[in-house]
């Protein structure tokens, strides 16, 4: 049941990063039954090609773009694009990222360098390429999407801790600037969701360990004091109501889903 069946974004344009899977998708469609025209931009095109295609089957309407985030033309370019096809971009959701885990003497500078570029560059980015028509517009709705290592750190993702710690800091400076400007700059800081990257956790640690599914799922709960994994419906919902008329009190946040409670 959609908890913020209430949120109205007819009229409302969104840009959603990362919108091909997981929380990116699950958040398309929250936004689009909520009124949104959204726009869907990922590095594997295929992706939300097919996501696009998913929701305009339901009667909504969506476009789809390739964008590396990391890219500086490529955001620009996407930036215009979606402009260009939706007339404006009132929400932008910053869900593209990446995770790795290691040992801090096993990080390379290029594992480093990637995480830094996707999760925390690219929220840099794509927030500078709207930002401004938003405060022209004197309404918009930034949610990015960090995590609850951005807040509390971990054993073995120092390098993925330090890039959501610096999409927070990154929320919250944005955050003051856009004070009193009708746009908005939020963060939702989830744990383990169930998601693809979540999947591609799991397997790294199968693979450096040995260990069952079973065995390194139970590890990654109790690392993160999670009982159960997050669904992506669920961040989808938060950032729905973030992207609210009646959110516009809500500024420099960053809203936490620990999973510690029952579904």
């Amino acid at each position: 049941m959609n908890t913020f069946a209430g949120v109205d974004l007819h009229g409302r344009t969104a840009l959603i990063t990362g919108g091909g899977r997981g929380i990116g998708a699950a958040t398309a469609f929250e936004l689009a039954r909520s009124g949104a025209v959204v726009a869907l931009a990922a590095r594997n095109e295929a992706s939300v090609v097919d996501v696009a295609r998913r929701l305009r089957e339901k009667g909504y309407t969506a476009f789809a773009f390739r964008c590396d985030v990391t890219d500086t033309r490529q955001v620009r370019d996407l930036a215009l694009s979606a402009t260009e096809a939706m007339g404006r971009v009132d929400i932008l959701v910053n869900n593209a990222g990446t995770a790795s885990s290691n040992p801090l003497a096993r990080i390379s500078l290029q594992e480093w360098n990637h995480i830094m570029e996707v999760n925390a560059t690219g929220t840099f980015l794509c927030t500078q390429a709207v930002f401004d028509q938003m405060v022209e517009h004197g309404w918009g709705r930034v949610v990015n999407v960090a995590s609850i290592a951005g807040l509390e750190g971990g054993r073995y993702i120092a390098a993925y801790a330090a890039a959501k710690h610096a999409v927070v800091g990154f929320t919250r400076s944005v955050a003051a600037e856009a004070d009193g400007t009708g746009v908005t700059v939020n963060a939702v800081c989830p744990g383990y969701v169930d998601t693809p990257l979540t999947d591609e956790t799991i397997a790294r640690i199968m693979r450096r360990t040995g260990i069952s599914w079973h065995d390194a799922m139970r590890g990654v709960l109790e690392t993160s004091g999670q009982s159960r994994l997050i669904r992506a419906e669920e961040v989808a919902e938060v950032i729905l109501s973030l992207c609210a008329e009646e959110a516009g009190a809500t500024n420099g946040q960053a809203i936490v889903l620990d999973g510690k409670d029952t579904p």
